[in-house]
Parts: C-alpha cells; structure tokens; sequence
C-alpha cells in the first residue's frame, strides 16, 4: 500500500477578490471521505453566511485516484467544482481537498469569470501549502494470543504503525499499516513472541 506522492502538508487557508465577491480557498489533506464531510461541515460552520461552498477532492495517487469529486454548491454546473478540481489534477498532488468558499459582492461574474475566479483562488492555495511525500505503507496481518494483543498495541505506537482492525476467533488477528523501513523491527518482535504475520503485496 504505496503512497509515495505528494500530499499537503496540513491545512491552510488563502483569500482572493473578485470585482467585490471574496474567495476564501482551504486546502488540507484527506484519505476517506468522511475527512471530507468533516471539513465541509466544518467550513459551513465557519462561514454560515457565505453565498456558496464549493469543493474538489481526489484521494490516492495523482493521475489514478482511487476516488475523486467536485460539488458547485449552487453555481452554474461546471464553472466551480470542475475548475478546482482541474487545478489539483494539474498540481499533480493525492489525498487533498480545496474549499472555496464565496462571499457574493453584488456583481455577476458571468460563466467564464467564476471558472477563472475559482481556478484562480484553487491555484493560490495550492501554491502556497508545502507539500511531503507520504512514506511507503506495509499491511500486514498478525495471528497471536490473546495476551500478547497490548503488547503489539504498543508495539505499534512505539513505531508509527496503526492497527485497521482486529478479529477475535480462537486467537488474535490484527491488521496493520506501518512504514515499510520499520519491517525488520516487525520481524523482530513477532519472532521474538512466536507470533504468525503475512505481509500483503
């Protein structure tokens, strides 16, 4: 489970201005999208009195997102969401969201106006988020005791690894995703505990 792409490196937030309609762009990364949902009720929240909120997102590698959308929020279809995602494709960077939110200044900016005022506010903060490289990702699925569960539990923390899921049969099975440069302390600790772990390719 590779995510060696640029990803943004947090949440940032740029304005722009447009014949007096205000553009306020967020950018942050995202991997479901209930990330997704969290931070558009988020900017709803924050901005109760803006005239739209209009959204991009794509999550995975760029160029073969797993899954990626775009919402006009009541503008005329195709001149916001379609704009904002053309500009992250363009960026060719994965999990992201962009926000726009606009505050309406009382002149129309027509259909090409309002593709260039998003796009425009879209690349803004774009350009200004830094950017890191997600670092490679192993799965791995681990069989043990019950006893020894806390223990991989720290192991975990310890180590930038997180534990997905856990099923309980007659013994332990926990999958988890850790940085692949941490697979030899893995092999380490399980041998040392006599625990079964499969790594997924």
């Amino acid at each position: 489970m590779s995510r060696d792409y640029p990803v943004p490196a947090g949440f940032l937030e740029r304005e722009t201005e447009v014949k007096k309609s205000r553009f306020i762009a967020r950018v942050v990364p995202v991997t479901s999208r209930d990330e997704v949902k969290t931070w558009l009720a988020q900017a709803h929240k924050d901005h109760p009195d803006a005239r739209h909120i209009c959204w991009a997102y794509q999550i995975g590698r760029p160029g073969a997102a797993a899954e990626a959308a775009m919402n006009d929020d009541g503008e005329p279809s195709g001149t916001a969401g379609k704009p904002i995602l053309g500009v992250i494709q363009h960026k060719d960077m994965g999990d992201v969201l962009v926000l726009v939110i606009r505050y309406f200044g009382g002149v129309k900016l027509g259909a090409g106006g309002l593709v260039r005022a998003y796009a425009g506010a879209t690349e803004a903060v774009l350009s200004a988020v830094d950017r890191v490289i997600q670092q490679p990702l192993s799965r791995v699925t681990i069989t043990m005791t019950f006893g020894d569960e806390q223990a991989l539990r720290h192991w975990c923390d310890q180590n930038g690894a997180r534990v997905e899921r856990v099923d309980y049969s007659t013994r332990v099975a926990a999958e988890i995703t850790m940085p692949v440069d941490r697979n030899g302390d893995l092999h380490a600790f399980c041998d040392a505990r006599g625990m079964d772990y499969s790594f997924e390719s």
